[in-house]
């Protein structure tokens, strides 16, 4: 009797244990995440009424979206919010301070993604000589490479480097992003020389193609809602166009040549495009070490309109509809390619945009204009008067004070004295309201929520030493101002979509506040791995659906 359930217990185990041997970890296939640059949150229902069901009804719909989702950090900038959505962390420590900063012991300015050690690919000269070397912590997609020894392909796409770059991390397998002509390029850093299917892929002319056909509303002019009149003396025009108004001839748009597609709904499409081939030729989705692929894209061209034509324009309008279809379409490609339900997909935004400003100001509305006590040539001259001498502001980029540090030091002057009349005259300045000297942050009287931004952003060696907080609605420029602007702590630059759909997803919605720092390890738990190493923020496990 002992032997036979001996015999029997034995068999069971040894069937378990092959059972435990052969079952994979359930993860998807690819993640592709989606970030829309300058992409308000609003958008999502201003023009809800005229999208499609395959779109963003169909992430609403089938997904999960967080409807409060804000950003964390100071300015709003398209490298820093690319950078907090797959790193989970925030300036201060990940050290991407702005899209341009200045190096604070050097006083020389450096651009997010520059790496003078690389050559470009498909392009010479600077828009070659860049990498994710400036970035001083790991990507979501760092953390999905190094979990799966280097077998999981991720690769980033965009129209700016930057939108390319930040996402796709250290050791991507490659990222791609605009060069002459509107190629893509990219850079020795990823790759000896760019991939058959990319030098194919640029030899197919499809920005020419789009641009052909010009730019027409896609559905009739009348019954657009935004901007009425559609010309209008709040937008911005491409070049060669006398007014800011559709349609424009492709006659038109082609004199600018084709990198002007990424100042229409064409650069979107385009970048779908090359994402489509990347899936395909790439086999992302499909990897043969049954591990997940990443596909990090980023869409410029809605950055380009926004600030051309602003938050009320009929061109902002027909982007938007254009995009949703654009999503529909690369939705069924998915499903197709990879598998529908096989894939998570994400969508959020680097940063929203303000209304512009005369526009705003003219229907009533709280607002001004920043005079010139607040520029760098000002202050300087108002310096020069107090301590005798010329250039100690550097620069006011980002709303941040940088301090001529060298000639401070080599003339011996009171650092502090400086800063602290600096402070004192921003404070008079009309449209301030608040001048923060970043050592001083602890005992300044400024509201809590922006103290925290501030905290999050300050980069000792990459930020200013002193930040300016305009009031709501003011702006540097004057009443012929024309586009938008961002940069700023206030909702309609902070608050952005966040949407989900796919593998792992619940189908649902939270009101419940969320931050872009809570995205990268949100994918961290969902693909079991380790959060980013710089990462801050907080899994959302209201939206996951794991097996």
């Amino acid at each position: 009797m002992n032997k036979r359930f001996l015999f029997f217990f034995l068999c069971g185990f040894y069937c378990y244990s092959c059972f435990a041997q052969t079952e994979a970890l359930k993860r998807p296939k690819l993640v592709v995440g989606l970030v829309v640059d300058q992409m308000r949150w609003d958008y999502l229902y201003r023009f809800y009424d005229r999208y499609g069901e395959g779109g963003f009804k169909r992430i609403l719909r089938t997904g999960f979206s967080h409807e409060n989702t804000y950003i964390d950090h100071l300015p709003t900038v398209t490298a820093i919010g690319h950078t907090a959505v797959y790193t989970g962390s925030v300036p201060s420590i990940h050290g991407i301070t702005g899209n341009d900063f200045i190096i604070e012991h050097t006083g020389q300015g450096m651009y997010c993604t520059e790496d003078a050690t690389v050559q470009g690919l498909g392009v010479e000269g600077r828009k070659g000589h860049m990498s994710p070397r400036n970035l001083l912590v790991s990507t979501i997609t760092d953390e999905l490479k190094l979990a799966t020894n280097f077998r999981s392909k991720v690769i980033g796409i965009a129209i700016k480097d930057r939108g390319s770059i930040l996402p796709a991390g250290h050791f991507a397998d490659a990222a791609y992003w605009f060069g002459p002509n509107a190629s893509w390029v990219s850079s020795t850093y990823y790759l000896k020389a760019l991939p058959q299917w990319v030098q194919q892929f640029n030899g197919r002319q499809h920005a020419r193609k789009y641009l052909e056909k010009g730019w027409n509303t896609l559905y009739p002019i009348e019954s657009y809602k935004q901007s009425s009149p559609d010309n209008n003396r709040y937008e911005g025009h491409l070049e060669g166009t006398a007014s800011p108004t559709l349609p424009i001839p492709a006659e038109t748009l082609l004199k600018n040549g084709l990198e002007v597609i990424r100042d229409t709904p064409f650069g979107n499409s385009y970048t779908l495009d090359f994402a489509k081939e990347a899936v395909k030729q790439e086999r992302l989705g499909n990897n043969p070490e049954h591990v997940p692929d990443f596909l990090a894209v980023s869409l410029s061209s809605t950055d380009g309109i926004g600030h051309k034509f602003g938050v009320n324009a009929l061109e902002v309008e027909d982007m938007y509809l254009r995009l949703d279809q654009d999503l529909a379409e690369f939705f069924d490609f998915l499903d197709g390619e990879v598998g529908k339900g096989e894939y998570t997909f994400f969508l959020t935004a680097d940063h929203g945009a303000s209304h512009n400003n005369p526009f705003f100001i003219d229907h009533k509305g709280a607002g001004g204009y920043m005079p010139q006590e607040a520029s760098a040539d000002y202050l300087n001259q108002a310096l020069k008067q107090q301590f005798g001498y010329d250039s100690l502001v550097i620069s006011t980029a980002n709303y941040q004070i940088h301090l001529n540090h060298a000639t401070i030091a080599a003339k011996e002057l009171n650092e502090a004295a400086i800063r602290s009349f600096l402070v004192n005259a921003l404070r008079r300045v009309e449209g301030v309201a608040y001048a923060v000297d970043m050592d001083s942050l602890s005992t300044a009287t400024i509201a809590q929520p922006i103290r925290e931004r501030l905290i999050n952003s300050y980069h000792y060696e990459r930020s200013g030493v002193i930040t300016i907080i305009p009031y709501p609605q003011w702006k540097g420029g004057n009443s012929s101002q024309t586009g938008t602007g961002h940069g700023t702590w206030n909702p309609y630059d902070a608050h952005i979509p966040l949407l989900w759909m796919g593998w792992g997803i619940k189908q649902g919605a939270s009101n419940r506040v969320t931050l872009m720092t809570d995205i990268a390890p949100t994918l961290a738990a969902l693909l079991h791995i380790q959060e980013p190493n710089g990462n801050v923020g907080r899994p959302l496990t209201d939206l996951l659906n794991l097996p």
